[in-house]
C-alpha cells in the first residue's frame, strides 16, 4: 500500500486521542510507559479506532523522546517503549490500516527544557527506533514552536524518504505563537519537504475550519487536520471534554470543502468522534479547487513609544553607571522606604531596582512601588520579574501592566522556590524558566504575545539577566550568559562579589561578549551576616580573608559597618577598572550606606574622568 496515493485518491480518515481515553480509565502518568506495562489497553484503544473507520492510527509514542521521558524516570527506556509502541499499532491494524509513527513537540506545552542539540539529539534518537521498526509514515504533531518543527522536519526528511506529516499547533486561530499565519508556515513546511501539512490540538472543528479559509491548496503536498472534540472544562479536579460526535458528523463535508486528504481527531476525541466523521462524508474524494478568502491575517502593530530618557544598556555602553537595589517592604508601612528612594535619587543612581518576593517572601508588589518612584522621583525603576509566582497568563499580563504604566526596565529571573521562603507550601509555577520569559519578552517588543496575537503596539522593554559567577568553573557559567544573549538578554547583573580576583577572573572570562555587565556589591554590616550570606544563602560566597576581617569587629557593630563599606570601596575600585556597570545591594533597608558608596563611586569616576581630561590636553 502507498499511504500517499491512496490520500490523494481519497480522504483518509485518522484516528483520535490516546491520552483521553488512557486518562478517562483513570491513568495520569506517563501514557508511553504503558507499552511495556499495560499493553493490552494501548492495543484495545487502536483496535477500537480502527472498528470506528480509522484508516490511519497513529503509534503510542507522542511523548516517547529522551527529554519527556527522563521527567519520569525513563530516559534509558527511550528504544523499548517506541518498539513496543509499533508492535502494538501492528497488531491491532488491518490489511488496509497505514500506521504512523508519532513524535511530538518537546516545547509543546511551553514548560519543558531543553536547548536546540538536546532537542535535536532526543528526536533523533526517537526517530531512528520508529524507523527501524518499520511504519508506513511520520507525523510530527503539536509544534507550538515553529523553529523547533522545521529543525526536526529537516532531520526527518534527510535521514528517511517516509511520507512525512508536519502539524503546527495555534495559540490564536489563523495564526502561530511567532506571528507567523498559518498559510505562511505551511508553505514552509512543504517546501522544507512536508508531503502533508496541517494542523491538530489546541481548537475544535469551528476554529480550526475559520483558520483553513485564508490557506490556499499546497502545490505539491496535501492538507490535515485534527481538531480537539472541545475547550476543555474543569470538573471534579479533571479535565473533561464535552462529548458531542455528532457535531464532527456536521462538520466533515466542511473539513472536504477546505481541501483536507487527511482527517483524525485530537484532545478529547473518541472513537465515537472517529464513527461520526467516517460517517459524515457524502464524497470521500478530495476537492481540487477550492475559494480563499482574500482577508489577510495580519498581525497589526504600531511603532514603539519613543522614550523619553536613554535606557539603562545605552549609559552604561556610554559611562560608568549605578544601580542601587531597595527592596520594597514586607508590610505596608512605606515611609521609610521612599525616603530611601528619594535619598538614592539625589545621589545620582541611574536606576532603583525593585526585587520580585526575593527568597520567595512576600512584600509590596515591585510594580506599584515602581511606578509611584517614577512619579515621585527622577530616576528609573528596575522591576525583576520571576517565573515563580506567575504562570504563562500572569506573566503576560503583568508585562502588559508594565508597559502600559510606563516601567521598561526590567530583570527577567528564574527565581527562588517557595520552599526557601516564609510559605514553604505554597505552589512555585515555573511554567518558564528565564531563558523563556527573555524571549516572552522580546516578543513582545516586536509587538507580538507568545500565543501569536497582536499586541497592537511594541513594547521598549530592555531586560536584564542574571549571571552568578560564585562558581567553580566560570568557563561553563559564561556559555550560560551567551545562550541569554541568544535568547534576548540586553546586560547582564551578577550576584553579590567579595574578591578582587573574582571580578578579574569574570572580566577575563566575559570580555569578548558584547552585552555589558553591572558587578554586583553588597556591603556587610555584621560578622553574623556575612555567615548568613556565605553559608545559607544560595549563590553567594564569600572570601575566608573578608570572613575574617568582619569576625575582628563581632562586638562593635559600628565598626562592623565601617568595614563592610571599606571591603566594598576595596571592591568597587577593582570593578570599575574592568566594568562600566556597578550593582549596589542595599542591606536591611540601610540606604544611607549605599548612598554613601555612590558618591563614593561618582568622586572615583570624576577623578579618573579628570586626570583622562589633563592627559588628553597634555
Amino acid at each position: 500500500m502507498d499511504l500517499l496515493k491512496t490520500m490523494r485518491e481519497r480522504i483518509l480518515i485518522g484516528d483520535g486521542a490516546m491520552g483521553t481515553l488512557l486518562y478517562s480509565h483513570g491513568v495520569d502518568r506517563c501514557f508511553e510507559e504503558l507499552n511495556l506495562t499495560h499493553p493490552e489497553q494501548v492495543l484495545h484503544i487502536h483496535q477500537a479506532y480502527i472498528q470506528a473507520g480509522a484508516d490511519v492510527i497513529q503509534t503510542n509514542t507522542y511523548g516517547a523522546n529522551y527529554i519527556k521521558l527522563s521527567r519520569y524516570g525513563l530516559e534509558d527506556q527511550v528504544k523499548k517503549i517506541n518498539q513496543a509502541a509499533v508492535k502494538l499499532a501492528k497488531q491491532a491494524a488491518k490489511e488496509d490500516t497505514f500506521i504512523l509513527g508519532t513524535i511530538g513537540g518537546i516545547h509543546g506545552s511551553q514548560t519543558e527544557i531543553g536547548t536546540k542539540e538536546e532537542i535535536k539529539r532526543s528526536f533523533r534518537e526517537q526517530l531512528y527506533c520508529l524507523l527501524l521498526e518499520g511504519v508506513d509514515g511520520l507525523i510530527l504533531e503539536t509544534y507550538y514552536d515553529f523553529d523547533e518543527l522545521t529543525t526536526v522536519l529537516k532531520i526527518a526528511r534527510e535521514v528517511s524518504d517516509l511520507p512525512i506529516i508536519a502539524n503546527v499547533s495555534m495559540q490564536e486561530a489563523g495564526v502561530l505563537q511567532n506571528g507567523m499565519t498559518l498559510a505562511d508556515s505551511l508553505l514552509k513546511l512543504e517546501e522544507l519537504g512536508a508531503d502533508v501539512v496541517g494542523i491538530n490540538c489546541k481548537f475544535g472543528p469551528y476554529h480550526m475550519l475559520k483558520s483553513l479559509e485564508f490557506v490556499p491548496l499546497p502545490k505539491r503536498a496535501m492538507l490535515a487536520v485534527y481538531p480537539n472534540a472541545s475547550l476543555p472544562s474543569y470538573q471534579d479536579g479533571k479535565l473533561f471534554y464535552e462529548n458531542k460526535p455528532e457535531y464532527f458528523k456536521e462538520q466533515a463535508e466542511s473539513f472536504r470543502s477546505e481541501g483536507i486528504h487527511l482527517i483524525g481527531g485530537c484532545c478529547g476525541t473518541t472513537p465515537e468522534h472517529i464513527q461520526a466523521l467516517a460517517e459524515g462524508f457524502i464524497n470521500r474524494k478530495p476537492v481540487t479547487e477550492k475559494i480563499i478568502k482574500t482577508e489577510e491575517i495580519k498581525v497589526n502593530v504600531s511603532e514603539q513609544k519613543r522614550l523619553t530618557k536613554p535606557s539603562l544598556l545605552e549609559i552604561v555602553k556610554e559611562r560608568h553607571s549605578i544601580i542601587v537595589e531597595l527592596d520594597t517592604p514586607k508590610h505596608l508601612d512605606t515611609d521609610l522606604y521612599f525616603q530611601g528612594a528619594e535619598a538614592l535619587q539625589k545621589a545620582g543612581v541611574d536606576a532603583i531596582t525593585l526585587a520580585d518576593n526575593s527568597l520567595a517572601s512576600p512584600r509590596i508588589c515591585n510594580a506599584s512601588m515602581g511606578s509611584l518612584i517614577q512619579q515621585k522621583f527622577d530616576v528609573s525603576p528596575l522591576v525583576h520579574i520571576t517565573c515563580r509566582d506567575r504562570n504563562l497568563i500572569g506573566l503576560q499580563s503583568h508585562l502588559m501592566g508594565l508597559h502600559t504604566l510606563g516601567i521598561t526596565e526590567l530583570l527577567a529571573i528564574t527565581g527562588d522556590p517557595t520552599k526557601i521562603g516564609d510559605f514553604p507550601g505554597a505552589t512555585s509555577v515555573f511554567d518558564v524558566t528565564s531563558f523563556g520569559l527573555l524571549e516572552m519578552i522580546q516578543q513582545f517588543n516586536a509587538g507580538i504575545s507568545p500565543s501569536g496575537k497582536s499586541l497592537k503596539q511594541k513594547t521598549n522593554f530592555t531586560v536584564a539577566a542574571a549571571f552568578n559567577p560564585n562558581v567553580r568553573n566560570l568557563d561553563r557559567a559564561t556559555l550560560r550568559l551567551e545562550k541569554k544573549i541568544e535568547a534576548g538578554a540586553d546586560y547582564f547583573i551578577t550576584q553579590p562579589i567579595y574578591s578582587p580576583e573574582k571580578i578579574i577572573a569574570v572580566y577575563e572570562a566575559t570580555k569578548h561578549l558584547k552585552a555589558p555587565i553591572y558587578i554586583g556589591i553588597m556591603p556587610l554590616t555584621s560578622t553574623q551576616n556575612a555567615e548568613f550570606l556565605h553559608n545559607e544563602v544560595p549563590g553567594i560566597k564569600l572570601t575566608d580573608e573578608v570572613r575574617a576581617r568582619m569576625a575582628l569587629f563581632t562586638n562593635d557593630r559600628e565598626q562592623s559597618t565601617r568595614e563592610g563599606i571599606e571591603i566594598s570601596k576595596e571592591l568597587i575600585d577593582v570593578a570599575l577598572e574592568y566594568f562600566h556597570g556597578i550593582y549596589l545591594i542595599t542591606p536591611f533597608t540601610r540606604y544611607d550606606i549605599t548612598v554613601k558608596l555612590t558618591n563614593y563611586i561618582k568622586s572615583k569616576v570624576n577623578v579618573e574622568a579628570v586626570a583622562k581630561a589633563l592627559v588628553t590636553l597634555n
